[in-house]
């Protein structure tokens, strides 16, 4: 393969979406690290330039908004003026192809969605949904790097302390989550009896959130005495997310749920026990013993969301899960 000097990548989707995308981004600047790399996302997921060295530029499209077909015109005529020579795309659906040869660049990566993708594509990678994100997303440079980084990596600059017996408990909710009724956190109430139970452990706890925790914040801190010196409520001292990553690296460990901080643990080599209800694990954390996922295992219909349903059922037998099998982990 010839010199690459400039290299897309397109990848739509949350800010954790973005952080199991780095293996990719890496082992592409393993194998090219002189190229320019552009990463097209979503504005919301904006902050992962601050997180990682790998991304030289962003070009935010926003196609959750009503005026997603002009936004995806923009993203044509951006590529088409970016003099790039290599382009990726992780999206699944089959117009993909078609979005990627309307650039003009000409080698072209993208998932195998059928014939249409075998004509367009330089290469169309093997769509394996039922493994790690991050490996899915991987397999679309391996065609041009023997390369193979698994678990993403956040580099924070600065030397990190870890405070012994330290802990940070972050809920995790998301208000677009939330409205499309997909709950996947315990309530205020079950994680107020998690923190008690870690203080009674004699467990330094760090209570953290963003816009969206407000309410499951406020509904926790109300139960406990803030001048205490074992709870921090630190809620609004990470006033972004590089903040929340060197956080969470000083601490011993990270309880939360799947989540973009679940994401941000694995990325700072952090123990992390994640709480999974109605999600897949296999596909949202890594095999390693560092990284646990603590879910009901008496729950036979899980996991559910996006596979079998695009919301969560009224029941939520999946996020009854005992607080013992997390203090056991602890």
């Amino acid at each position: 393969m010839k010199k690459i000097s400039r290299a897309l990548f397109i990848n739509f989707g949350g800010i954790g979406d973005e952080i199991l995308f780095l293996p990719t981004l890496k082992s592409f600047k393993t194998k090219y690290p002189e190229a320019h790399i552009t990463l097209a996302l979503e504005p919301r997921s904006k902050s992962i330039k601050n997180l990682s060295s790998l991304i030289d530029d962003v070009l935010l499209i926003d196609v959750k908004s009503k005026n997603k077909y002009f936004e995806l015109i923009k993203l044509i005529f951006k590529a088409r003026i970016g003099k790039y020579d290599i382009v990726f795309s992780s999206g699944g659906n089959k117009l993909i192809s078609i979005l990627l040869f309307l650039t003009g660049i000409k080698q072209r990566y993208g998932f195998d969605t059928g014939k249409l993708s075998q004509l367009l594509l330089t290469k169309s990678c093997p769509l394996i949904k039922n493994r790690y994100a991050s490996e899915m997303y991987h397999a679309l440079v391996q065609p041009i790097t023997n390369d193979f980084a698994q678990i993403p990596e956040i580099k924070i600059d600065e030397a990190i302390e870890i405070e012994p017996n330290s802990v940070v408990i972050h809920p995790g909710v998301s208000k677009m989550s939330v409205s499309k009724n997909m709950v996947k956190t315990y309530s205020p109430e079950k994680w107020t009896d998690l923190i008690k139970q870690l203080l009674n452990k004699g467990k330094k706890v760090y209570l953290a959130g963003g816009p969206d925790d407000k309410d499951y914040i406020q509904a926790i801190t109300a139960n406990f005495d803030e001048n205490t010196d074992n709870f921090i409520n630190y809620y609004g001292k990470t006033k972004n997310i590089m903040d929340l990553a060197k956080l969470i690296a000083s601490k011993e460990a990270l309880v939360c749920c799947d989540s973009a901080p679940m994401h941000i643990g694995i990325g700072v080599n952090t123990k992390v026990l994640a709480i999974f209800g109605p999600t897949d694990e296999k596909k949202l954390i890594p095999q390693n013993e560092k990284f646990i996922a603590v879910k009901n295992t008496s729950c036979s219909c899980r996991p559910c969301l996006w596979d079998k349903r695009n919301t969560t059922c009224s029941a939520l037998t999946c996020l009854e899960i005992p607080i013992d099998e997390i203090l056991k982990q602890l």
